[in-house]
């Protein structure tokens, strides 16, 4: 995992009372500085202003908002309701939110006074912590396992791997590793990765930023790029596979993530290169049936404008949908669908955290 000097997010017991303290990204990579959320609407406003992002950190993130909520003496089920509803496409903000707020409704319901019950708040906000940093474990070892020993086993000889990501996805969206970043990283410490291709990733170069930032640190061999230029690297022959995050997965296996994912996956089905998704099962919501009703959150015209006339009106998606059947494989920390449909969706949704092994529902264990 990447040694940052500023933990990415921690809870911390003060003299001035608990808070949830962030390392902040908006500042990244010129200053590693920590951001003290005191109150849930300080933490609200760090959420939509990107301080602390990417969809499992966000579940963490509103976890640890309800925990400081009940530890204040605050309404929780309306401290959840507004946690979950700061960033509406990443789904794992609101199940963290309301995962806390049932076990401390849970504990009241049971007789629990305040005190008592904002313990137990902060302790599944803690146990979410702890899950999805061993989530990023798995995802990163069967990520590796099915790059190397599955899709491209025989087919590119003994030369190492050319992989391009959008947007950022390693620790700093994470309790632990990561998610795509992470399975990258687990290919380059096998000594297999050549390149790593790094999309700058528009409006906010979360990629320029921070994926880059976290390569450097972590030694990947790494090229940051435009995101209009990575057709020419298709065409060249220099991708062998896309590794990306997700910010919700519909129950048809449709993948919403930062906006520039669609193309890349268009490119990569008419190149015939592998796209891979990858995310813990937190991410998947069962509840939205495709991807047609997927919200998308649209961003400020005012973060891509800052070169355009006065007044030009914008077009500013924070995310795109791509449909499952440009997806190659969805790995998850459960094992990996592929083919993705709703039936390998359902599969990893049911499955044990261990896993499950290759199946004729889309399950398979890389």
């Amino acid at each position: 995992m990447t040694d940052h000097s500023v933990p990415v997010l921690r809870w911390a017991d003060a003299p001035e009372g608990p808070a949830v303290l962030l390392l902040d990204q908006t500042r990244l990579p010129a200053e590693e500085a920590e951001l003290r959320c005191g109150d849930v609407p300080s933490l609200v406003s760090a959420i939509r202003s990107l301080a602390v992002r990417g969809a499992p950190l966000l579940g963490i993130a509103g976890a640890y908002g309800v925990a400081l909520a009940a530890a204040r003496g605050e309404d929780v089920p309306k401290a959840a309701g507004v946690l979950a509803g700061a960033r509406p496409t990443a789904v794992n903000l609101g199940y963290g939110a309301r995962r806390v707020e049932s076990a401390h409704g849970r504990a009241v319901a049971e007789g629990a006074g305040p005190e008592a019950a904002a313990a137990v708040a902060l302790a599944e906000a803690c146990a979410l912590h702890a899950e999805d940093a061993e989530a990023s474990d798995r995802m990163a070892e069967h990520g590796r396992d099915l790059l190397l020993n599955t899709l491209l086993a025989g087919r590119r000889g003994a030369r190492d791997l050319r992989l391009l990501t959008h947007c950022n996805t390693g620790s700093l969206v994470s309790g632990g590793g990561g998610t795509a970043f992470a399975v990258a990283r687990a290919v380059h410490r096998a000594e297999r990765l050549e390149r790593l291709w790094v999309d700058e990733t528009r409006p906010l170069l979360q990629g320029a930023r921070l994926t880059a930032y976290e390569a450097e640190r972590d030694g990947l061999p790494y090229s940051v790029l435009v995101d209009g230029a990575a057709g020419s690297l298709f065409a060249a022959g220099r991708v062998d596979a896309v590794l990306i995050g997700a910010d919700r997965i519909a129950a048809d296996g449709s993948t919403a993530n930062k906006v520039g994912s669609f193309p890349l996956a268009v490119l990569a089905r008419h190149h015939g290169v592998p796209f891979l998704v990858v995310a813990p099962v937190t991410t998947i919501d069962p509840e939205t049936p495709d991807g047609a009703a997927i919200e998308i959150e649209q961003r400020s015209a005012e973060e891509v404008t800052a070169n355009a006339p006065k007044g030009a009106e914008a077009y500013n998606p924070a995310f795109d949908v791509t449909p499952a059947e440009l997806v190659t494989a969805i790995v998850t920390e459960r094992g990996v669908v592929t083919p993705v449909g709703r039936e390998g969706i359902a599969a990893v949704c049911s499955a044990p955290p261990t896993g499950a092994s290759r199946s004729r529902n889309g399950m398979m264990n890389s």
